[in-house]
């Protein structure tokens, strides 16, 4: 089932929104049993693969170069430190590893032949990979898929009257274009949206709506409750209500059967009561570790305690679907092909020039006109 039938236009599903809590939640409780184990979510960890120094104007984001928040540019780490990062969420207990970086859209350069070689090592550690890394074009969402890349993020955020309210350098459809191309790369999609920044009600449902719009809807919705962070456009925000991020995940659920509703950035601010509370209404996994990206999370002792007391269990990877295959990059050969070369190349005059047999090359001089 792609979308709920019962609930495939905006007015039905405000209405639906709309339900009294307790009857939304059992509704959702109930949908979520028929199409998924409510025992079962997914502990996922977030790495910042690339921070801060980001061209975009999103009013919400930390990273954003514009806005003087307490977020430092950093470069892009290297792929020993994110595998080691992986080893360490792995041993905690996620079995999905979502890496971030602070791009407005994926350049061909060796930044991102560093995030290939990165998914290739995280892919065949056995955990699931997922990379938000901005814009991307088919043939870059291909070489992701080649390397084991398992899910692709790039959420709408809002419904497509807001969303220019909150982002002026990026249109809502290059937002739609980069899922589609992920799509065509066979890559599994992951988007969803924040609530929180000062939009309506018929706003998320309108989110929920794109969503409907697709020819197939995203395998996993991430829910986020905006975190105000200070030096952005949204500090002063007021925060929403826990009930409205429970009321937002039920409405995903009944929505999207299938799909997996993953409760993200907000929680710091829920008790523990909240949390179960959108667990029974269909959120099927969580962010774990201390940061989500560049703002505070739960850490994963917080976690386990709550999944022991709850009654869950955590998710193992790649339950939702096959392990992609780790195949070799023409690209990264390639070029270490010719790196080796010159590296071979280097040590050959090296060695000839200390043995006193190295002939520099003859320069021929020409002659040339003054003024």
């Amino acid at each position: 089932m792609k979308f709920n039938p019962d609930y495939s236009n905006k007015e039905s599903l405000l209405s639906l929104y709309q339900k009294p809590l307790l009857e939304l939640v059992f509704e959702a409780a109930t949908i979520h049993r028929k199409y998924h184990n409510p025992r079962e979510v997914q502990m996922s960890s977030l790495l910042s693969i690339k921070t801060g120094g980001c061209p975009e104007d999103c009013g919400y984001c930390p990273q954003a170069a514009r806005y003087h928040t307490d977020v430092d540019a950093e470069g892009i780490m290297k792929v020993e430190d994110v595998l080691e990062q992986a080893k360490n969420a792995k041993s905690n207990g996620s079995s999905r590893l979502c890496m971030g970086a602070a791009w407005r859209e994926v350049k061909d350069n060796r930044d991102f032949d560093k995030v290939v070689e990165m998914v290739q090592g995280v892919n065949d550690m056995g955990m699931e990979v997922c990379c938000t890394l901005g814009m991307m074009s088919e043939n870059q969402a291909k070489r992701l898929k080649n390397a084991g890349l398992f899910a692709y993020n790039h959420n709408l955020d809002s419904s497509k009257e807001f969303y220019s309210d909150v982002i002026s350098t990026r249109e809502y459809e290059q937002r739609l274009d980069t899922i589609d191309n992920a799509r065509k790369a066979g890559i599994s999609v992951c988007s969803g949206g924040i609530i929180g920044m000062g939009e309506t009600e018929e706003d998320r449902i309108g989110l929920l709506m794109s969503y409907m719009e697709m020819e197939n809807p995203p395998e996993s919705i991430p829910i986020n409750a905006l975190v105000a962070v200070e030096g952005t456009p949204l500090e002063d925000q007021k925060p929403i209500e826990q009930w409205e991020l429970i009321r937002m995940v039920a409405t995903t659920r009944i929505a999207f059967p299938n799909s997996i509703v993953r409760l993200s950035a907000g929680r710091t601010k829920m008790s523990m009561e909240a949390q179960a509370l959108c667990f029974m209404a269909g959120a099927g996994s969580i962010f774990a570790g201390d940061k989500l990206l560049t703002t505070p999370n739960p850490e994963f002792n917080e976690d386990k305690e709550m999944f022991s007391i709850l009654g869950l269990v955590a998710k193992e990877s790649f339950a939702d679907g096959e392990q992609p295959t780790t195949n070799p990059d023409p690209i990264l050969i390639e070029k270490k092909r010719i790196a080796a070369e010159r590296e071979a190349a280097y040590l050959k005059a090296k060695q000839n020039k200390s043995n006193k047999s190295f002939t520099p090359r003859t320069v021929t001089k020409v002659d040339t006109l003054d003024g």
